[in-house]
Parts: C-alpha cells; structure tokens; sequence
C-alpha cells in the first residue's frame, strides 16, 4: 500500500512537470524515501561533466549513480575516474536498464540518437531526462512524443538558459507588460573564431549528426524565444549557406595534431595543451574513430555557417533571428518592438563594454560550473514618450549566465520553490523549440515557408500553457 502511495505521488508530480509548471525533484516531490538511482548514456564532455560529476559533487545526498553507457569502453573508463563514481560500465544500453533497474536515465549522446534512447528509456520503465536539443528532425520527434503518451513515465529536457538572472530580468518585463504588446522582435546571435569554428571540428559538422546549428545550437535560442513571448511559432521561412567552413578553406589536413598548415591555419586548434580533451578524447578514438580536433575544412562538412530565419508566432508576433558562426566577437543581442515601449538586451559585445576577457576564453569560462561571481549588466527599457531608462542586471559568467546551478537546484534541492515565470521545461518546450530549427532547415531546402502544425501532431497555442 505504501509503495502503490508513493507511485501516486510520483505519477502526479512529474505529470505536473510535463505541464510546465512545476520541475519536480526526482527525490523529494516523486514520492522516493532513498537516493534516486540515475544511469547515464553518452560520456562526453557535456554528459560526464555538467550531467555527471556535477552531480556527484552537489547532490549526492540526494541521488547516486548506478551505470554508465556508452559505446566506447575507453571514455566509460575515463567517466568513472573523472566523475569519481564506482558503479558498472555497459556497452549495451538495455542491459544496463534491466540490471541497473535505475529511476532516472539521463541522455547525453550524439543529437541524433538521443530519441533511440528517450524511447527506449521510457518503454522500459525509466523517466528519462534528456540534454538539448530534444531531437533532430519530425520524425523522430513524433515518436518522442508518441512514446511519452503511451508511456507512465514523463521526459525532462535541460534547458539551463532559462535560468540565468539576466534572462530572467527580460522575462519579467515582459510579463509585466512593461512595453505593452509585442509585435516585433530582432534577435542577433554572434559565434566567435574560437566557439563558433568548434562545432565545425566535432560531430555537429554533419547534419546527420546533429542537425545543423539550427537544431544543435540555435534550439537553446529558440526556446529563450518560446519562453519570453509565452507563445508558440506558426510559420518560419529561412535562409542559410556553408560559406566559410567545410570545403571554402584555402586547405586542410587530417587533423589538427598531424596538419602540415599549422603554422598557417589560424584555425590551428592544439588539443595536447588540453589534458582532459586527451583523456576524454584522444586517448580513446581508437576504440570508435572519433577524431575531437578534426580540421574545420574537410569537404564532408554540410551544416550552414551562416543562419536568418523570420518566424511568425501564433500571438501574431514575428521574430527576424540571425546565427553567424564566424564573427571577431562572441555575443548576443535582442530588441523587442511593443506596441508602448522597446526593450534592448545585450551580452558580450565589446563596444557597449569593458571587457578583459580575451575571446578564446570567453566559452571555457562560461562552462566552468563553479566559482562565478555575480557582475551587473545593462539592459535598456524605452517607454514610448519618455526617456529611456537603463537598468542593472545580474549577471554570472560560469555556468550558461548562472543557469547551471538554478536549474539543477531546482530540480534535485529546491523542487517546491514557486515558479511564478514557468522557467520549468517539458516535453513540449523541447519539441517547439526544436521544430522551429527543422521547419528553418525545410524551408532552405524547398525555398517556401513552413508551418510548424505540418511537421507533427502538435498544434501551435497562442498562449502557452
């Protein structure tokens, strides 16, 4: 009777997750009397790192891990060490499931296999959390969503952006209606030489693979987008091209380590100054071919590297939103247009700031998970017919802005904090930001529009609920 109980308790509290309204505790508000058992699938960077060892250190009074997957047995290894567990290792993602009976699986692989496991997991019994983006295309998203039905079991998607006190400050003004109805957006989104030309080395190169940056990078955007307007997209039409990476180099080699254009290349990325990328990654390409300093113009290369898109929202408000992957500089800016008012909000670009922090450093310290301090930056509210007024906000470099710990203390310490902002985030915040993505990448390749409604069996709301 007790055990049947604290299912109920479960069922309801993540139910309440899925709606947006709440991000429970696996421990706390699921009902459990014991650390939460959580195996993990795909020991990269991301998934040993900000899904693994940050939990070991934070929240191990809460939770333990009780298995690991991945398909090279050398990072697996790597994991246990780095994250400092002592738990079984599995190459076969069902075994681990029905040996290791864990509560939550938690997805970190490559993009384009994160569904395989999602549905796996949720078939199999496990609520499953799965890192950004959801998906890759429709198809795979319809049968995200189609296995979460016909599943008891609910799905978490990782959204830490949400969380950061800068984005949240944009949130709440527009909450407060502080520029009355929004009717327009301008969204700019800038990679720098160092970030930027990464994803062009790694497996996000490769649309099978990842997506494009539409999907992998741009979903993080997307749902930031999602979440301040409180509605969903209608209708996107794009543009894109592959203009500076991939087969537009002035030459390339094998790889970094073995490239004879080292002293040319200013792209020449070391990855032996790296310690943890060998350990991690070099040490073990061995085992599955996985080359982590791939040169960023080798032919293969067919995702865009330069991105516009105009998305039209079921509020009537239409968003113009740019991704460049080359610029001098890393940042962001975004501008939105009310029927009283204009807010502009801006990180990281150098000619509105003083700024220390050379570019090459700038994304290693925003994933650094600990030891940020809290610094103050602008952002600008214009009430029509008067001045305008600038106003100081919170900001962290470690961490996504500050996102990281929020979202992972919400979710395992604080699960019953109110959430008046709904910076939770379900299945649903996963798909619509992902299909805005897909619908971009469709509608460069048919040179049309496409509507979301098209893509699967979600229907676009006006209002979010």
């Amino acid at each position: 009777m007790e055990d049947n109980f604290t299912r109920r308790k479960f069922l309801t509290s993540i139910s309440m997750l899925a709606a947006g309204s709440l991000l429970a505790s696996p421990v706390k508000s699921f009902g459990l009397n014991r650390k939460m058992r959580i195996c993990l699938v795909g020991t990269g960077i991301r998934g040993t790192g900000f899904w693994g060892k940050r939990l070991v250190e934070e929240y191990s009074d809460l939770l333990e891990f009780v298995g690991l997957c991945d398909i090279n047995p050398g990072r697996l290894e790597f994991a246990l060490k780095y994250m400092n567990v002592n738990c079984p290792t599995f190459l076969d993602f069902e075994e681990m499931i029905k040996k290791r009976k864990p509560d939550l699986v938690i997805v970190t692989t490559k993009d384009s296999t994160h569904h395989e496991f999602i549905i796996k997991g949720l078939e199999m019994g496990c609520d499953v959390l799965t890192e950004k983006p959801l998906t890759t295309d429709e198809i795979k998203c319809q049968a995200i969503l189609d296995a979460e039905r016909k599943s008891d079991k609910k799905l978490i998607v990782g959204f830490n952006y949400r969380w950061g006190p800068y984005m949240t400050k944009v949130k709440e003004l527009l909450a407060e209606n502080a520029i009355g109805k929004i009717t327009s957006v301008d969204f700019n989104w800038y990679l720098n030489t160092y970030h930027g030309a990464s994803y062009f080395r790694r497996w996000h190169g490769l649309r099978q693979s990842g997506g494009s940056l539409w999907v992998h990078k741009a979903t993080h955007h997307f749902d930031l987008l999602n979440w301040w307007l409180d509605s969903d997209p209608e209708e996107v039409f794009a543009y894109g091209a592959l203009e500076h990476y991939g087969s537009n180099g002035p030459f390339r080699g094998e790889n970094c380590r073995t490239c004879q254009h080292k002293l040319d290349c200013k792209f020449h990325w070391d990855i032996t100054k790296s310690e943890h990328s060998m350990n991690l990654y070099v040490n073990n390409e061995h085992h599955d071919g996985y080359i982590r300093d791939n040169c960023l113009f080798r032919p293969e290369i067919n995702i865009y590297d330069k991105m516009s898109a105009q998305i039209k929202y079921a509020n009537e408000v239409v968003v113009n939103y740019s991704l460049t992957t080359y610029s001098p500089f890393e940042g962001w800016r975004i501008a939105f247009n009310g029927m009283d008012g204009r807010i502009e909000a801006w990180l990281d670009i150098p000619y509105h700031e003083q700024s220390d922090v050379a570019q090459s450093e700038l994304h290693a310290k925003e994933m650094e998970q600990s030891g940020g301090e809290m610094d103050y930056k602008p952002l600008i509210l214009h009430k029509t017919w008067n001045k305008h007024e600038r106003i100081q906000v919170g900001y962290e470099r470690a961490g996504h802005g500050g996102g990281d710990d929020r979202l992972h203390d919400k979710i395992f310490r604080n699960p019953n904090n109110p959430d008046p902002l709904k910076h939770a985030a379900g299945i649903r915040d996963g798909a619509m930001s992902v299909l805005i993505g897909i619908a971009a990448r469709k509608s460069i390749e048919s040179g049309h529009p496409v509507r979301i409604a098209e893509l699967t069996d979600l229907e676009p709301r006006a209002k979010r609920i």
